[in-house]
C-alpha cells in the first residue's frame, strides 16, 4: 500500500496536468479564429508561404511557420525569422506557434506539420492545431521508415493528420482511398481540387499542382480569385524551392550554371522539378553535372537514388559527383557503363568552396551543375554558397 499511494497520487498529477494542458490549448484555439495546415510529401513550405501570402493579400493578420528546408516564422508584416532550435525538432514547437499566435492577436495561422509518424501528425492535428482547413499537396515515395512502403501506406499515414469535423483539400490526382475513409470517420469533408485552368491563368511562382491546391485554399478561406493570386505571386519563395546561379568560372572564364534540386529529396519530385529547370536554364551546349548528396540516416532514401541511377535517371547528364557523408563509398560503386549511366565520381569534405572549386576542372568549356538528393547538410550550405557567389537566375 505504501507503494502504490504515491503512484496513484503522481498519476492524478499528471492526469491533471493533461486536463489543464487540453483547457489551456482549447483557449488559444479561440483566440485563433482561422487555422489552416499543410500536409504531404513535397511542396509544403511552398503551399504555405502561397496561403498566408494570400491572407495578407486579404487584409488579414497572418502568422505562418513553415518547416521544411529550414523552419521559419512568417509574421504579419511579412517579416521572417528562422526558428532556433537548441535540439531535436518536436511537435511541441506547435504549442509555442499557436500561443505566438494568440499572443499577436492574429485572424489567421497557417502552420506546415512537420511531423512524418503518423501517431505525431495526430497529436498535431487532433490534440494541438485543430485546424478547420488541412491541404495535403501529394503522396509520394519518401520518408518510407517511417510512414510506409508503398502510396497507400504513406497515403494511410498521412490520413492521420485529417482533423473531425474540417475541410480536406487534395488534387484530384493525390486522392487515395485512406483520406475518403478518414474523413467519413472524422465527419470531416473531402475535397477534390481539379486540374482545371478554366478559371485562367495561374501565377508563374511555383509548380501548378500547388498554386491550384493554394488557390482553393484561399476560396475556401473566402479570398477571391484576383485577390489570392496577387498575394500568392507576391509570397517569397523557401530556402528549398527550386533556384538558379551563374557564375564565372575562374578557372576558364566561361560562365557556369548552378541550379538546386536539393530539396526535392527523391527521384519523382526531382524528375518534375528538373522538367521546370531546363524550362528556365540553358543546358543546350553546356556540359551537365549531377550533384547528389545522400544522407547516412535516410537509407531507403538513398536506394531509391541508387535505383534510379541504374534505372537511367541521369541519362541527361555526363557526369553523376557524390558529395556528402557517404561519398567516398559510393564513389567506389561498380555500375555499368551504358546510355543512361553517365560517368560517376565522389566529392570527399563539407566546404561548400572546396566542392564548388573541385568542380571547375570537370570542364573547360560552361556547364551546368544541377544539385540533388538531399538539402541538408552539404546541400544547404552549396545553396547558401552560390547564392552569395552567384547571380541569381529566375526560376
Amino acid at each position: 500500500m505504501g507503494i502504490l499511494f504515491p503512484g496513484f497520487i503522481l498519476l492524478l498529477l499528471f492526469g491533471g496536468f493533461l486536463l489543464l494542458e487540453r483547457r489551456r490549448l482549447a483557449r488559444l484555439r479561440a483566440r485563433v479564429p482561422l487555422r489552416i495546415c499543410v500536409t504531404g510529401t513535397r511542396g509544403k513550405s511552398a503551399v504555405t508561404r502561397q496561403v498566408a501570402a494570400a491572407l495578407r493579400a486579404s487584409g488579414r493578420a497572418v502568422l505562418a511557420k513553415t518547416t521544411g528546408s529550414k523552419p521559419v516564422l512568417i509574421f504579419p508584416d511579412g517579416r521572417e525569422r528562422e526558428i532556433d532550435r537548441p535540439g531535436p525538432a518536436s511537435v511541441l514547437e506547435q504549442k509555442r506557434v499557436l500561443a505566438l499566435a494568440a499572443r499577436l492577436g492574429v485572424d489567421a495561422l497557417v502552420a506546415e506539420m512537420m511531423s512524418i509518424r503518423p501517431e505525431c501528425l495526430a497529436v498535431e492535428s487532433d490534440l494541438i492545431l485543430r485546424p478547420g482547413l488541412l491541404a495535403v499537396t501529394n503522396v509520394r515515395l519518401d520518408h518510407e521508415e517511417e510512414m510506409g512502403r508503398t502510396r497507400e501506406e504513406i497515403a494511410e499515414s498521412l490520413a492521420a493528420a485529417i482533423p473531425g469535423g474540417g475541410t480536406v483539400l487534395v488534387p484530384e490526382g493525390e486522392i487515395f482511398p485512406a483520406f475518403a475513409r478518414t474523413a467519413r470517420e472524422k465527419n470531416a469533408r473531402l475535397v477534390s481540387v481539379p486540374r482545371s485552368e478554366e478559371d485562367g491563368p495561374l501565377p508563374l511562382v511555383d509548380f501548378p499542382e500547388n498554386v491550384r491546391l493554394s488557390l482553393a485554399v484561399a476560396e475556401r478561406a473566402g479570398i477571391d480569385r484576383p485577390t489570392a493570386s496577387r498575394g500568392i505571386a507576391s509570397a517569397e519563395p523557401d530556402f528549398g524551392d527550386l533556384r538558379a546561379w551563374s557564375v564565372v568560372s575562374p578557372a576558364s572564364g566561361r560562365t557556369w550554371h548552378f541550379v538546386s534540386i536539393f530539396a526535392a529529396n527523391e527521384p519523382e519530385s526531382t524528375r518534375i522539378a528538373l522538367e521546370r529547370a531546363r524550362r528556365r536554364v540553358s543546358f543546350e551546349g553546356r556540359k551537365a553535372i549531377a550533384l547528389l548528396n545522400l544522407r547516412a540516416d535516410r537509407a531507403f532514401r538513398t536506394r531509391r537514388w541508387l535505383e534510379a541511377l541504374r534505372d537511367g535517371f541521369f541519362a541527361g547528364f555526363d557526369r553523376v559527383v557524390f558529395i556528402g557523408e557517404q561519398a567516398p563509398a559510393l564513389g567506389r560503386l561498380k555500375l555499368p557503363r551504358s546510355a543512361g549511366i553517365p560517368a560517376i565520381g565522389a566529392l570527399a569534405g563539407r566546404s561548400p568552396a572546396k566542392v564548388t572549386n573541385a568542380l571547375w576542372s570537370m570542364s573547360a568549356g560552361e556547364a551546368v551543375v544541377t544539385g540533388v538528393g538531399n538539402i541538408a547538410g552539404l546541400g544547404g550550405a552549396l545553396v547558401e554558397y552560390w547564392d552569395a557567389a552567384g547571380t541569381r537566375i529566375p526560376c
